[in-house]
């Protein structure tokens, strides 16, 4: 049970001492439009041709103003073109509303997660908002994923608005708003992308018949040579899953998706609407408005990806919390699920820029020791369920599998799955693993082999991952002092196995002043080939994503 489960992952984390500072992780950088130069270490692989793209936040104050939370920082946007063995890099911040106004008034006026703009804008926005109970408009400062729809790159966040932008140039195009187009008010910043080129995600919506978590779609591209405009034309809705308790929905933040089905996990980060509203009539920040509510259970409400049926089974397991989801399939008639999961949903709050520049010591040590490590866990659902499925035995019959799923006597099915899943006692080293990445062009939807992630034996990741599913296995790289991004896979040209290609990262310090470097290691080995090194300061980012160019 989930007793024996929470034991050994006690017995294996050992408190760690962190003796190296972040706080220059998260401090202000100068943007680089045009770009600049590198220069590489080792070898750069010469059919690696297009752009690694990322994003983050990058200017933490305006004038006296200084952000609370680390998601508020201002998004930066950052493009490493690479080309025939060589590297340039160049970064832009994201000319979004909340961008624009704060610096012509040179302090902080749009109200964000953490942070609360002061003092008289928000006063009116919130004696406006009394007299027509309308919701302030949400931020635009889309500093999550660059995401792709339709053949166009957006920037991010978790509100209902995005941004268009030129990968190229690094230029900031006009602003989308999700509910122009379908019934939701805020899309997740990682969207699924299925083999034709449509796009999925989630949204919320509310209204008087209660809280609804819906599937979205977006057609692929349709060849319309020349016009520079979003087009969101064919968008839907789905299917719409009302809230387990609406007026506490849950937390999101992604959902896993296979050939034919779409997961939405409702887990117990629960949102207190009748606090958000409260607190924007106070003028408090919403980081508070998440609450960690384990006598929930977590419910997978699985939907047929193509004709946006839901599944009469309800599917439920242990309290958990998921950002990242790792993959999902199906494979002989179950449905397997592979995400980083904890079993403290506490922490999202904890990232404030306080938290994050404390000097290394004690308080910084109490605080990494206090935050669950995430770690890699499979849930399998049995599809093939019926009301003569008999109860109390486990259903899983896949080999090589511990999980298991147990129809209770109420008619649900039960999913319970301990951690021993997908990793074994190696990756406690490495404080357990975030950001996890997989060959998603040829094999996200389908079963696997490998994928990578980022190890956190810091506050921020201090090590890549490599985890081989078959051996539980894992190759890693990490050096003291070096802070590496979100690993994401490029396939070599014809590759014939599941690892042959780069796996692409940006490597930070605080030791050092301008010496970053995008790293690129050989896949399959995790040895590096080579580095290109930029003298230039870049904060600790969120998501990246390679875009070919041909």
């Amino acid at each position: 049970g989930s007793g024996m489960c929470q034991q050994r992952l006690n017995r294996g984390t050992r408190p760690l001492c962190l003796c190296i500072g972040i706080a220059p992780l998260v401090r202000t950088v100068e943007e680089i439009p045009e770009p600049i130069t590198t220069v590489i270490k080792g070898n750069i692989p010469s059919w690696i041709n297009g752009s690694f793209l990322r994003n983050g936040p990058g200017r933490f104050e305006f004038g006296k103003d200084n952000f609370n939370h680390w998601f508020d920082g201002m998004a930066l946007m950052h493009r490493f073109y690479i080309h025939d063995g060589e590297v340039t890099y160049s970064s832009r911040f994201l000319r979004s509303d909340s961008y624009v106004r704060n610096s012509e008034k040179d302090r902080i006026v749009v109200c964000e997660f953490g942070t609360m703009a002061m003092p008289d804008p928000c006063k009116n926005f919130f004696s406006r908002f009394l007299s027509r109970f309308k919701i302030p408009k949400a931020t635009d400062n889309a500093s999550v994923n660059f995401v792709k729809y339709k053949g166009d790159y957006y920037v991010s966040t978790e509100t209902n608005y995005m941004r268009r932008v030129d990968p190229q140039s690094l230029e900031t195009k006009e602003k989308v708003d999700w509910s122009e187009y379908i019934a939701v008010n805020s899309a997740t910043a990682h969207p699924h992308y299925d083999r034709e080129g449509a796009s999925y995600n989630m949204g919320n919506s509310y209204g008087k018949g209660g809280f609804f978590y819906n599937i979205i779609r977006v057609p692929p591209p349709e060849k319309v040579e020349g016009e520079d405009k979003a087009d969101f034309s064919g968008a839907q809705v789905l299917c719409s899953i009302p809230a387990s308790d609406s007026r506490k929905p849950s937390y999101y933040h992604s959902f896993a998706m296979s050939e034919n089905y779409v997961v939405f996990i409702e887990q117990p980060i629960k949102l207190d609407l009748l606090k958000f509203m409260l607190f924007r009539i106070q003028g408090k920040s919403f980081d508070k408005v998440m609450t960690w509510e384990p006598q929930y259970d977590t419910i997978f409400h699985v939907v047929h990806r193509h004709t946006g049926e839901q599944s009469k089974v309800k599917y439920s397991a242990p309290p958990m919390f998921t950002l990242h989801q790792i993959n999902a399939y199906e494979d002989k008639g179950f449905l397997v699920m592979d995400m980083c999961c904890g079993d403290d949903g506490d922490v999202i709050g904890d990232f404030t820029l306080e938290n994050l520049r404390r000097a290394p010591g004690e308080e910084m040590d109490k605080f990494y020791n206090s935050m669950c490590r995430n770690l890699p866990r499979r849930y399998v659902l049995p599809l093939t369920v019926t009301d003569d499925t008999p109860s109390d035995q486990n259903l899983v019959t896949l080999p090589f599998c511990q999980a298991t799923a147990v129809k209770t006597g109420c008619g649900k099915v039960c999913i319970r799955v301990c951690i021993y899943e997908l990793y074994d006692e190696e990756l406690f080293q490495y404080g357990g693993l975030e950001f996890p990445q997989i060959n998603y062009a040829h094999y996200n939807a389908r079963p696997y082999r490998y994928y990578y992630a980022c190890g956190f034996g810091h506050l921020f990741s201090d090590s890549l991952l490599k985890m081989d599913l078959e051996t539980k296995k894992l190759k890693a790289w990490r050096h003291p002092g070096l802070f590496p991004s979100e690993p994401v896979f490029v396939p070599a040209p014809n590759a014939t196995e599941e690892d042959d290609g780069v796996v692409m990262s940006v490597i930070i310090t605080p030791r050092t002043e301008k010496s970053t470097f995008l790293l690129v290691l050989d896949a399959k080995t995790f040895t590096e080939l080579g580095r290109a090194e930029v003298p230039v300061n870049i904060p600790f980012g969120t998501h990246g994503v390679f875009n070919e160019m041909h």
